[in-house]
């Protein structure tokens, strides 16, 4: 996985969604993902939305996956 490229968060499952990826050691990630998808749903629900997006990627690519997921309001607090 490489954090350059943002595309790691299939919009499919992520409407118009603003990701930021990054990692020390493309092993462990931290992702920011802005999206209204968000809006009304609980932060298990969200990091699930993450997870369906991500795919195989859990399994093989990725270690560790530290999750901020906001919504545009949410961003602007």
């Amino acid at each position: 996985m490489n954090p350059g490229k943002n595309k790691i968060i299939n919009s499919d499952f992520i409407e118009n969604s603003i990701v930021e990826v990054n990692s020390d050691d493309n092993v462990h990630f931290e992702a920011t993902i802005i999206s209204q998808s968000f809006e009304n749903k609980s932060l298990i629900e969200r990091h699930k939305m993450v997870y369906a997006s991500l795919g195989d990627k859990m399994k093989q690519e990725i270690h560790a996956l530290a999750i901020t997921a906001l919504t545009p309001d949410e961003k602007e607090t």
